[in-house]
């Protein structure tokens, strides 16, 4: 077959490619970097002419046209997990969000639950086989497009090219039509760590010995910790994450990830999901020791057991004293998602000589400069919980470590009373005695 034919007769302009997308429909722009900035300009033109378009993506990295220019509301748009931006739009009213786990995404696509009219996805560029790449973001992106009853391609030449363990590319024959864009593909900065994120991930290092497999979030705190490993005597590491970002990319020059002792998937590092600096994107690029997989393999708690000595590193915003978790809300305002927490949660908790850990700073000062403690008594306001107290694993702040699992409520209100600011800690005992949760003999 003639590929490079069947790519001049299927190329379209973006206006002319959104043409397919009509009146009701469900239109998934998939995940993070592959949000096809293109299209998504062009189908923003057609508000007015449109009528309850409904839009979903996840983690967006750059403003979304259709919702920045959408003065007839001719579009919906709904995020799975939300970024600064999608958190913003939330805020405003100008996004929905749908709450999820991880592991399960593909399902709803597969099952029926989360319907795909019109898929609209950036890919690297065509192979001589026709085939395209799906670069940085592998997650639910074949549940997508199997999903979607019309799929168009944007195709970038700045995304990387990345093989997977699995289906990880698309043909030529199976798309209705394909647009170019050659913008940048959005990056992110890594956030820069502070004295306190340090003092956590120096809590951590204890816990992270040679030959272990390490999952771990973005933020602060996790670069903290990627920077101490980086710096420390441990080695022969492994990566099985969801998300990679830079703080990996240290870890890598440091020759501190070697995969070699893995137990699944030995010598290859495994991420589903990616963003961070065009450094990240160009050490990706065709690099046989890295492979994208989705979700359902990645955050599957069965494969995270098997890895054994397994290490989970994840951020919260509060918990109470039961042990319970809000790890994506603010009361009722929406910070992020669920994610994959409670899927890294459960595996590291089933593997023989896994370790989940949980972090966040003692205190937080709101804008009328008044500290709170990010542990409290119980929660009342709304706050969603993300990981419940029957799974609480070890909880981390610069006090110290909390170890909730099997612990009784008593016992789970000593430790993280411990590990609280002292400014709050008398009237978090007290708070304890009216709930009952505290004994007469605990220290105070």
């Amino acid at each position: 077959m003639d590929y490079r034919k069947l790519y001049k007769e299927k190329l379209r302009s973006p206006d002319q490619a959104v043409l397919l997308v009509k009146d009701g429909d469900w239109v998934d722009y998939s995940q993070a970097c592959s949000y096809p900035q293109a299209l998504d300009r062009a189908l923003s033109a057609r508000s007015g002419q449109l009528q309850d378009v409904k839009l979903r993506c996840a983690i967006s990295m750059i403003p979304i046209a259709t919702v920045e220019n959408d003065p007839f509301g001719s579009f919906t748009f709904n995020v799975w997990h939300c970024s600064g931006i999608d958190r913003r739009y939330v805020d405003q009213g100008k996004a929905f969000h749908i709450p999820m786990l991880f592991r399960h995404n593909g399902s709803y696509y597969s099952k029926g639950y989360a319907p795909v009219d019109v898929a609209m996805v950036t890919v690297a560029p065509m192979d001589e086989n026709g085939d395209f790449s799906y670069g940085l973001t592998n997650c639910s992106q074949q549940e997508i497009l199997d999903a979607a009853k019309t799929v168009i391609l944007e195709v970038n030449p700045n995304m990387p090219v990345i093989r997977g363990t699995e289906r990880d590319r698309i043909n030529i024959k199976d798309v209705a039509c394909v647009v170019e864009c050659d913008a940048p593909i959005p990056t992110i900065q890594s956030p820069v760590a502070s004295d306190l994120d340090r003092k956590i991930a120096e809590n951590i290092m204890p816990y992270i010995t040679d030959g272990c497999t390490l999952q771990i979030g973005i933020g602060g705190i996790p670069n903290a910790i990627g920077t101490l490993i980086a710096e420390s005597d441990v080695k022969d590491l492994g990566m099985h994450t969801e998300l990679i970002s830079d703080g990996y990319l240290a870890l890598y020059k440091a020759g501190k990830i070697t995969n070699t002792k893995k137990k699944l998937d030995n010598g290859t590092g495994i991420f589903s999901i990616c963003n961070g600096s065009r450094e990240l994107y160009d050490f990706l690029d065709r690099n046989s020791a890295i492979l994208s997989a989705p979700m359902r393999y990645v955050n599957s708690p069965a494969v995270i057991r098997e890895l054994d000595d397994f290490v989970s590193i994840n951020g919260c915003i509060a918990l109470d004293l039961y042990g319970q978790v809000s790890s994506e809300s603010s009361g009722t305002r929406q910070i992020s998602g669920t994610g994959g927490q409670v899927d890294f949660v459960t595996g590291a908790l089933e593997a023989e000589h896994g370790r989940a850990f949980l972090t966040m700073h003692s205190t937080f000062t709101d804008k009328a400069g008044k500290v709170h403690s990010r542990i409290i008594p119980k929660f009342t306001g709304g706050d969603i919980i993300t990981t419940p107290r029957t799974q609480a694993p070890f909880i981390v702040t610069e006090y110290g470590i909390a170890s909730l699992p099997g612990k009784p409520t008593w016992q789970r209100a000593e430790e993280l009373i411990h590990i609280a600011h002292p400014d709050f800690r008398e009237e978090l005992i007290k708070a304890a005695e009216e709930q009952k949760i505290w004994r007469r003999s605990n220290k105070r």
